[in-house]
């Protein structure tokens, strides 16, 4: 059995494409449904841990003193009663109370609507609670009533929509209802002089199936957009055929794109060695984030050089390239990919790493373009970035944050996992993570100045870029490779037969 390649037509060579519209949608979907999937997690998370044994989300129990005859909540207001409060008898949120004297004496906890609680109270001084922190602890007292007595002890009304007393803790648990209603905590005679350790819970009916609607539909979208993702990237067979000049090889012509990015996975990786790439990444971190200050300002000067010449200085462009490459090897070693366990060079240079990026020096750039290009033509494709390589943070009002990477790093995690438990690293996921990443640096040179070809709505997979042949390096000296360890003209073919 022989291979045999299809030559391709006299004056004519084809490349391959993706369907771009299925591709954003997926990609979109997956933007809603992370969050939405994260957010149930993390509920669910919060609810195992979180709560007591009778299902309630308690506050810290904290000391509270007043020498007046009660602590008072403010006034809260549930709305009005009506046949439109479908929420009043289905018990979807709980309250609880809960306090112990400090000096062991009996205590008296009581909820009533507030028109009856004040009716009780009179003139009697009471402190109103307001403004109450609790972390870190704090409060505001506001004095209320003139310093009359009560009329009798707070057990002997018959208002109370739910109360407890005695000594001892006394918890007091009510269902939310449509209202406007005061809690209170007093001695249980209605003497004056009331201290209490006091803690506030509550429980919601509704998390649970909250948290299990928001983790299913947010995994229906991810697994819906990663299908849609992965359609959106076959190819969809030959493109219009590009003219080549009489004479001209098809290995001459130059793909619809100056940026070649390339990147060949290890045939075998460590299971481990992926979780601390990361650290030992850490000294070419900080190189980076000095030179990607100097690509900053080397762009800012090339704008304006374009401005004035229509030409990007060639000096500056093969840095500012460099510090492309440099980013793309550490990003495939350590954060982006994970392909490779062979240590990245300290280079701006080519090297003979398992990745690489070029990108085709232009020789005359649009004067006019360079004004509106970075910002206005590149927002489809920036909001698209935002979603691949964009940081997603969470947090709560307790302090409590967590980041997670975009959808790059999403598929770089679930590899690193596959990797660690299974040993494999499938080749679909390293072709679509090298797709992604080939995607984010094509606009990343558009936005940079570097090119005016404007990046192609399609997501190309695989290590070698479908181009066909690196450009020409924008180093002079560097050897025309792809970066995968053989000359462009020796690349693999699009297509084989098997005869």
């Amino acid at each position: 059995m022989t291979t045999y390649t299809p030559p391709p037509e006299p004056g004519r060579t084809a490349s391959r494409r993706s369907r771009p519209v299925p591709l954003v949608i997926g990609i979109l979907l997956a933007l809603v449904g992370f969050p939405l999937l994260l957010g149930g997690l993390g509920l669910g998370w919060a609810m195992a841990t979180q709560r007591d044994d009778d299902g309630f989300f308690s506050t810290p129990t904290e000391q509270l003193t007043t020498e007046t005859v009660a602590l008072s909540s403010e006034v809260v207001n549930f709305g009005e009663a009506g046949p439109d409060d479908w929420w009043a008898d289905r018990d979807l949120a709980t309250v609880r109370l809960s306090a112990r004297s400090a000096d062991a004496s009996a205590v008296f906890i009581g909820i009533a609507p507030s028109a009856d609680v004040a009716g009780y109270l009179g003139s009697a001084s009471y402190d109103e609670i307001s403004d109450l922190r609790t972390d870190p602890f704090d409060y505001s007292l506001t004095r209320r009533g003139t310093g009359g007595d009560l009329s009798a002890a707070p057990t002997v009304q018959g208002f109370w929509t739910a109360q407890s007393s005695g000594p001892g803790t006394q918890a007091l648990a009510w269902d939310l209802e449509p209202g406007t209603y005061t809690a209170v905590v007093m001695n249980v005679e209605g003497s004056p002089g009331v201290a209490v350790d006091l803690s506030a819970g509550g429980r919601l009916g509704w998390l649970t199936p909250l948290a299990w609607s928001l983790g299913l539909l947010g995994g229906a979208l991810i697994l819906g957009g990663a299908l849609l993702v992965v359609y959106g990237a076959l190819p969809l067979g030959p493109r219009v055929p590009r003219q080549v000049a009489p004479g001209q090889p098809p290995e001459a012509v130059r793909p619809d794109t100056p940026v070649t990015l390339v990147g060949a996975k290890d045939p075998q990786l460590n299971r481990g060695l992926w979780l601390v790439k990361w650290f030992l990444a850490i000294p070419h971190f900080i190189v980076l984030a000095l030179l990607w200050l100097v690509f900053v300002v080397l762009t800012v000067v090339a704008f304006f050089a374009i401005l004035v010449t229509g030409r990007y200085p060639r000096g500056l462009f093969d840095l500012n390239v460099g510090i492309l490459r440099w980013t793309w090897r550490v990003q495939f070693y350590a954060t982006a990919a994970i392909g490779t366990d062979r240590y990245p060079p300290f280079t701006l240079d080519h090297t003979d790493y398992p990745a690489d990026l070029d990108i085709a020096y232009p020789e005359r750039l649009s004067r006019g373009l360079v004004l509106v290009k970075s910002w206005l033509l590149a927002l489809p494709h920036l909001i698209v970035l935002g979603v691949l390589a964009g940081t997603w943070q969470f947090g709560d009002a307790d302090g409590f944050e967590f980041a997670v990477g975009g959808l790059i790093g999403a598929l770089t995690l679930a590899a690193g996992l596959l990797l660690l438990f299974t040993g494999r690293y499938p080749a679909p996921l390293f072709d679509l993570l090298v797709g992604l990443n080939r995607w984010v640096y094509r606009v990343t040179a558009y936005v940079a100045l570097m090119t005016d070809t404007y990046p192609p709505f399609r997501l190309d997979q695989g290590p070698a870029d479908p181009g066909g042949v690196a450009p020409t390096p924008s180093t002079p000296d560097a050897p025309a490779t792809t970066g995968l360890g053989w000359p462009a003209e020796e690349r693999r073919p699009d297509r084989e037969v098997e005869v």
